[in-house]
């Protein structure tokens, strides 16, 4: 087997040039920070690399990344994931998703994704957001 050789990134590499709209004070911008800077780590280069999202705000993080991308329909982010993995396993498939979003509607999704043992890295979001938007306490909040 030939080893590929990466060329060295650095965080700006993989940076978006759009505007980040979160609140401010979001959670969401270390989580962006951190990934970013995580990246040039990895060995691995923003143009072999894709950011599969749901919905809500967390989901708006393939737009600030300066890689392949896609932000697709509440609760599905893992099962579109799984494609992109099995159809491209050359690629380094990131699903980024929030906790509403993952373990509500996309739960089955996620437990299928990760039943299925697909080589791609998924990143839960937690916001307790849920709760604000169906008034009723947040049923993951005791859990993660």
């Amino acid at each position: 087997m030939t080893d590929t050789i990466v060329p060295l990134t650095t965080k700006k590499d993989w940076m978006s040039d759009q505007e980040v709209r979160w609140c401010p004070g979001c959670g969401d911008y270390g989580i962006m920070q951190a990934v970013q800077t995580l990246m040039p780590e990895l060995g691995i280069a923003p143009e072999n690399t894709v950011f599969i999202s749901g919905i809500g705000c967390s989901s708006r993080f393939p737009y600030y990344m300066n890689t392949y991308g896609m932000h697709s329909i509440h609760g599905r982010a893992p099962a579109i994931a799984t494609g992109v993995a099995v159809a491209r396993p050359d690629l380094d498939v990131w699903v980024v998703t929030g906790d509403g979003d993952a373990l509500s509607i996309g739960g089955n999704h996620l437990l299928h994704a990760l039943r299925r043992n697909v080589n791609l890295t998924t990143s839960i979001f937690k916001s307790f957001s849920l709760s604000e938007i169906w008034c009723s306490a947040h049923f993951s909040s005791d859990f993660l």
